[in-house]
C-alpha cells in the first residue's frame, strides 16, 4: 500500500495525478474540547457562487439531486464523510468546497489535530492535515477543494472567516435565515457490504446514513408561526411625506385599514415642510457647475443698490427665497453666506475685466514645502528642504524654474513584488529649484505630514511624496479572502505624502466595532491592527446571490489612532 500524498495550506494537484478513479472518498476529521462542528459541502459555479442551492449538502440536506455528492455521516474514524461521484456532477458545478463551522461559541484555534483526506478505491490518496496553530478567532474553514479546470484537482485551502457560517454564505452567494429547530429525521440503514469507494472496513460498524449523531433528548419543534394576514395597503414610511398629488392605493372591499407604524425612536422623526413660509414654493437649485466651468451667473448689471448707466434696462432683482430653499451654491471658492458677487473677494470693490474675474484663482503664496492651491491641485517647492520629489507618473500639470524629471524604477525584486501585490507605483523623480503642480483626475488631494511616524496608505490613493520617507509593501493577513491577503504601502520617517481621494473622505478613530470595506478604505494608522471579518446577518435557506459587500476590514487600535475613508468603492 502506497502512502497518501501529503498537502500542507495553498498547495493544488490534479486529481488524475492522485488516482485514476472517479468515484471518492472524502472525510474530514475535527475537534476541540467542549465545542461541535458542522461539516458541509458548497457546489458552486464558474463564478464560485452557490447558484443553485440544492448543490449545498449538509445535515438537513445529504445529497445533491442527482447523488453526485452524498453526505455518508461519520465513520471510519472521520467526523464527517462524503461520497463524491465526479462523472455524475452536472457541468453548472465547477467547484466542490468542503467547509467547517463552530455551533456555537468559539474559535478555530482551539481546534485538535485534524485533517481533510481523500479515499479512492479503498486507498487513501491525499490528506491535509491542519492543526489550531494556523488559525486564529475564525469560526468557519474552509478546508479543501475539489475543482475543475481543464481537469478536476484538488486544493488544500484552509482559510476561514470571524463571522461563522453566515459569513462563509455570503463569501458564496448565499444567506441563512433565523435559526429554527430542525425536525428529528428517520435515519436510513447502511448497506451492509462497504462501496469500494469507501476506506477500510472497520472494526465498529458505521453510524447510520446521511445523519449525524445528535443529543438523546427529543427536539421540541418551535411553534408554528401564525398564518399572515391578508396584505393591505402600506402607510407612507414614518417621517416622510408622500410626494405632492400622489393618491395613496384604495383599500380592498372590506379591508380594515392598518393601524399606523409605531415609532421607532423615543422621539418622532421632524418631517421638513414641503412648503416653505410664505406658501410659494420657488425653483430647484441648478446643479454646480464641473471645475473649470463657471456657473450660472445673476443677470448682468450694477450691483445691488447701485443705479443703472442711461440706456440700459433695470435688472430685474430676483425675489429671494427663504434661506435653505432653491438658493445656487456659492460660486466656487466662496463661503456660504457671503454676498460677494462672484469673482470679488468680500469686503473688496469689484476689479473691472478679466483680472477681476479670475482674481480668487490667484496662485497661493509660496513659503512652504507643499501648498495646496484648491481642493485638487498642489505644489510642491523644490527649493525648500532640497529633498528631491517623487511623484505618479504623469500627475504634473504645469511647473515653473528649472527642473527636471526622471524615471524612477523600482528594481527587479520592486516589479516582482508590485506585480504580486497590486502596489507597485510607476513613479518619476523631480529635482532642481522651482515649482511642480500636481494633479489626477480632479481627485480630492490631503498632504499628510509625517513627523518620524507611519501611516498605511494604498499604492492606488498616493499621488506625490518626499523622497525623504521610507516606504515598503505590508502584507494584511486574510483568512477567507481569494489570494490570501491583502496588501498595502506603509511610509514612514519625516517628510509629507499626498493622498488622493474620490469625493471629500471622512477620518474616524478606531475602536472595537470599526469595520470598513476593503474598497473604501483609504489610508489608516500603521499602529492599528487589521483583521478581516464578514459578519452580515443572513436566512437560512435563501441564496438569491452576493450582496456586493465581500470582504470587509476590522480595525483595533488604542485611542488615538486613527482610519481615512472615501465615499467611493474602488
Amino acid at each position: 500500500m502506497r502512502m497518501p500524498r501529503e498537502f500542507q495550506r495553498g498547495h493544488k494537484a490534479r486529481l488524475s495525478d492522485l488516482t485514476a478513479g472517479t468515484d471518492l472518498y472524502v472525510g474530514v476529521q475535527i475537534s476541540a474540547p467542549g465545542l461541535t462542528f458542522d461539516i458541509s459541502c458548497f457546489g458552486l459555479d464558474a463564478d464560485e457562487r452557490l447558484s443553485d442551492d440544492r448543490y449545498f449538502v449538509f445535515y438537513n440536506q445529504p445529497k445533491s439531486p442527482e447523488e453526485a455528492i452524498q453526505l455518508l455521516g461519520p465513520q471510519a474514524g472521520d467526523t464527517e464523510s462524503f461520497r463524491v461521484t465526479l462523472e455524475k456532477i452536472p457541468p453548472h458545478i465547477r467547484k466542490l468546497s468542503f467547509t467547517a463551522t463552530i455551533d456555537g461559541a468559539g474559535q478555530m484555534s482551539q481546534i485538535n489535530p485534524g485533517y481533510l483526506r481523500i479515499v479512492a478505491g479503498g486507498e487513501e490518496v491525499a490528506r491535509y492535515a491542519f492543526d489550531g496553530s494556523e488559525f486564529s478567532t475564525e469560526r468557519a474553514v474552509m478546508l479543501g477543494d475539489l475543482y475543475f479546470k481543464d481537469v478536476w484537482r484538488f486544493a488544500a485551502v484552509g482559510q476561514g472567516f470571524d463571522g461563522g457560517l453566515e459569513a462563509l454564505l455570503k463569501n458564496f452567494g448565499g444567506e441563512v435565515l433565523e435559526e429554527e429547530s430542525a425536525p428529528a429525521q428517520d435515519p436510513q440503514q447502511q448497506s451492509g457490504a462497504a462501496p469500494g469507494f469507501a476506506p477500510p472496513a472497520q472494526a465498529a460498524p458505521p453510524p447510520p446514513f446521511a445523519v449525524p449523531s445528535g443529543p438523546s433528548a427529543p427536539v421540541t419543534p418551535a411553534a408554528p408561526a401564525p398564518a399572515p394576514a391578508a396584505p393591505a395597503p402600506q402607510p407612507a414610511p414614518q417621517g416622510f411625506a408622500p410626494p405632492p398629488g400622489a393618491t395613496p392605493p384604495p383599500a380592498p372591499p372590506g379591508a380594515t385599514p392598518p393601524p399606523p407604524a409605531p415609532q421607532t425612536h423615543a422621539a418622532p422623526t421632524v418631517v421638513a415642510p414641503m412648503t416653505p413660509p410664505g406658501g410659494t414654493v420657488p425653483p430647484p437649485a441648478p446643479a454646480p457647475a464641473p471645475y473649470g466651468h463657471p456657473g450660472q451667473q445673476p443677470p448682468y448689471g450694477p450691483p445691488h443698490g447701485q443705479t443703472p448707466p442711461p440706456g440700459h434696462p433695470q435688472p430685474q432683482v430676483p425675489q429671494t427665497p427663504p434661506p435653505g430653499y432653491g438658493q445656487q451654491p456659492p460660486p466656487f471658492g466662496q463661503v456660504p453666506g457671503q454676498g460677494a458677487p462672484h469673482g470679488t473677494p468680500q469686503g473688496t470693490a469689484q476689479a473691472a475685466g478679466v483680472a477681476g474675474a479670475l482674481q480668487l484663482y490667484k496662485e497661493k503664496p509660496a513659503g512652504q514645502r507643499w501648498t495646496l492651491q484648491n481642493s485638487k491641485l498642489i505644489r510642491a517647492d523644490l527649493g525648500t528642504g532640497g529633498e528631491p520629489v517623487l511623484a505618479r507618473q504623469g500627475s504634473m500639470v504645469l511647473y515653473q524654474g528649472k527642473v527636471d524629471f526622471s524615471y524612477k524604477g523600482a528594481g527587479f525584486m520592486g516589479r516582482i513584488v508590485g506585480n504580486a501585490t497590486g502596489q507597485e507605483m510607476q513613479l518619476m523623480r523631480c529635482t532642481g529649484q522651482g515649482q511642480v503642480f500636481f494633479a489626477e483626475n480632479s481627485a480630492h488631494l490631503h498632504p499628510v505630514e509625517l513627523q518620524g511616524d507611519a501611516i498605511c496608505v494604498s499604492a492606488e490613493n498616493v499621488l506625490a511624496f518626499d523622497e525623504s520617507l521610507r516606504y515598503e509593501v505590508r502584507r494584511i493577513d486574510g483568512h477567507g479572502i481569494p489570494g490570501g491577503a491583502l496588501f498595502t504601502m506603509q511610509f514612514q520617517g519625516t517628510g509629507t505624502v499626498v493622498v488622493k481621494t474620490h469625493g471629500k473622505p471622512v477620518v474616524l478613530p478606531v475602536t472595537p466595532t470599526t469595520f470598513v470595506d476593503s474598497n473604501a478604505v483609504v489610508a489608516w494608522s500603521a499602529a492599528a491592527q487589521v483583521i478581516v471579518s464578514s459578519q452580515v446577518r443572513m436566512r437560512r435557506g435563501a441564496y438569491p446571490g452576493a450582496t456586493g459587500e465581500g470582504v470587509n476590514l476590522q480595525f483595533r487600535a488604542a485611542p488615538g489612532n486613527f482610519v481615512v475613508v472615501q465615499p467611493y468603492e474602488v
